[in-house]
């Protein structure tokens, strides 16, 4: 937890730094998570297929400033997320929730005037998790943990939507007592609303 709160300290520094004007808001939305799929495609063809054990939600504070290159910004967040996914085994699918904290640092750039794109790495702290196998031991995986988010938005005055995918790097399972064992990285697509205060 202390990374993750050393880490916003000091993306927020650089934006004082970079002399440059701070937008902050407020943010929420719905969370798809698919844990241990390897693929975008993998992500969004379960949403088509409804996923409703699978959606989750999110709700923070985001800051944006500009970096005097290439007319780029970055944008830290501070997020409460709780999370839903499925995991199947032999006698069937057994669900899997948690809490986190995630900490996106995003460098992105606007362009035709209302759009954006945007691309960085996301730190995740897990608060509390819940999952229906009986022999977890949830001693034996790391609770903090690095991804990779990028997306697109688009912005309509203060109002802000956009979607993004975000990839778990660190290695990271859940372990059973039967030696049984579930990739825990997160696999998710995230859809969000964000007003400018």
């Amino acid at each position: 937890m202390k990374k993750i709160v050393l880490f916003f300290v000091l993306a927020f520094g650089m934006i004082h730094f970079a002399n440059a004007q701070v937008d902050f808001g407020i943010k929420g939305g719905i969370n798809y998570n698919n844990n241990g799929e390897e693929s975008f495609k993998n992500a969004t063809n379960d949403i088509a297929d409804g996923a409703s054990a699978k959606t989750g939600f999110h709700t923070g504070l985001w800051f944006r400033g500009k970096i005097p290159i290439l007319g780029l910004y970055i944008r830290p967040e501070l997020l409460y997320t709780q999370v839903k996914t499925e995991f199947e085994q032999q006698s069937g699918s057994e669900d899997y929730s948690f809490k986190k904290i995630d900490v996106p640092v995003l460098i992105g750039k606007k362009f035709l005037g209302f759009a954006n794109a945007f691309v960085g790495p996301s730190f995740q702290y897990i608060l509390d998790d819940d999952i229906s196998f009986n022999n977890l031991t949830t001693d034996e995986f790391d609770k903090f943990s690095v991804g990779v988010q990028f997306g697109a938005g688009v912005e309509f005055g203060k109002l802000g939507i956009d979607v993004r995918w975000e990839r778990g790097l660190s290695e990271n399972e859940a372990k059973f007592a039967n030696t049984q064992r579930v990739d825990n990285r997160t696999n998710q697509i995230i859809f969000g609303v964000s007003l400018e205060l």
